[in-house]
């Protein structure tokens, strides 16, 4: 099942098709769900795969979407793994790139695009949770490809890998409360950091930056730090995930375990599996991208 990629020929269409599939998403618990795709100008192939793992809910999101802005073909992917309940990570899904593309300064500033779309989406978010009971936030590890720019952004424990000339490079890190300057940030702001279970934001969350979480909104921020890669023949492929993988498999094991597989949903289904068999008590969900451009030997067979 594809799932979320926009049109390039219509965006409203992509949207929709994005809604109506998260919603086939949330059905799908009991059972792996894998899919990919190839962009319109075959410098990336993308693949995901997705599964609620040990778990008996679902609250892990991803979107892979290509579309067309001011004419360039770009690449949206990302992994948003929600806490509280699955609402706010498939709010986050189904609004935040729609914000981001249609940001006017998307081509010409992507870093601050990404940075007002996380700002307008969370804001949105909270607006529409007004109602809600109990409290609900997510993750987003996303990547935006634009020309030979590879955009990275996260909030939470969500992790973006590269592979770049065979090695394995974080271009994220997670933002756990006991991290020195995201507990500094959070005791400053009047909130408290502590031991319950694990490291927690007021005893409860065991990120520092997620969406939603309204409760705790003046310490738990949604400013996604952000870096950029230059998309060229030493870039190999990305791999995005969720916690679930990397609670069991560590940045240089998910590497090795991709390089050798050319086609990027296999290699996110093998990631997936993998994560299982070592016991992996979340959900889990993988996004592998597969730079193609330029790329000598074995490269040419992976489309």
């Amino acid at each position: 099942m594809t799932q979320g990629s926009g049109s390039s020929s219509s965006d409203k269409m992509g949207y929709l098709n994005s809604v109506l599939l998260s919603a086939s998403q949330g059905q799908a618990d009991d059972k792996p769900v894998t899919g990919g795709g190839l962009s319109e100008d075959g410098k990336f192939n993308y693949g995901y795969a997705s599964s609620a793992g040990k778990r008996s809910s679902m609250e892990d999101f991803y979107e892979t979407r290509i579309d067309c802005v001011d004419g360039q073909i770009v690449g949206l992917f990302g992994v948003f793994d929600g806490h509280g309940g699955a609402r706010a990570a498939e709010y986050v899904k189904q609004n935040l790139f729609s914000n981001l593309i249609s940001h006017p300064k998307f081509i010409s500033d992507t870093k601050a695009a990404i940075a007002d779309a996380y700002s307008q989406t969370d804001t949105e978010l909270l607006k529409s949770e007004k109602n809600q009971n109990r409290d609900a936030g997510s993750t987003a590890s996303t990547a935006v490809l634009v020309g030979d720019r590879l955009v990275v952004a996260n909030v939470g424990d969500s992790r973006a890998i590269i592979c770049r000339g065979g090695e394995a490079i974080a271009v994220s890190r997670d933002h756990k409360p006991d991290q020195t300057d995201e507990r500094q940030r959070i005791e400053d702001a009047g909130g408290f950091v502590m031991w319950a279970g694990k490291w927690r934001v007021g005893g409860v969350l065991a990120v520092s930056r997620a969406f939603g979480d309204k409760l705790l909104k003046q310490f738990v921020v949604v400013d996604p730090e952000i870096q950029e890669e230059r998309i060229d023949t030493s870039l190999e492929f990305l791999i995005l995930a969720s916690d679930g993988l990397w609670d069991v498999v560590t940045n240089e094991e998910a590497v090795d375990m991709v390089k050798p597989i050319h086609d990027a949903e296999l290699a996110a289904k093998k990631l997936m599996q993998e994560a299982y068999q070592r016991g992996s008590a979340d959900n889990i969900t993988c996004v592998v991208v597969r730079f193609m451009p330029g790329q000598a030997g074995t490269s040419q067979s992976k489309t």
